[in-house]
């Protein structure tokens, strides 16, 4: 997983779960989103249900929460889901 923070394989923290990415651009090279721009869902169709692209709210399969070496909380985009 190159560019990516390695999860602790010791814990839960970072794991991959579906989303509502708030992204201007939905970018295929974009993954790492802000948490402030992320909304877990409990499962992938009700992230397709939640999603406007009118309002830029894509959903999406995502990897976290990591901290990046900049301090803030981050996730990574794994898969855009149409």
């Amino acid at each position: 997983m190159r560019g990516f923070v390695p999860p602790d394989p010791q814990t839960d923290v970072s794991t991959i779960q579906y989303a509502i990415v708030y992204a201007p651009r939905r970018k295929a090279n974009r993954h790492r989103i802000p948490q402030s721009c992320v909304e877990i869902k409990q499962d992938k169709q009700e992230a397709i249900e939640q999603s406007n692209p009118q309002t830029k709210r894509y959903a999406a399969q995502v990897l976290g929460p990591s901290k990046s070496s900049e301090g803030q909380y981050i996730y990574y985009v794994m898969e855009w889901i149409e």
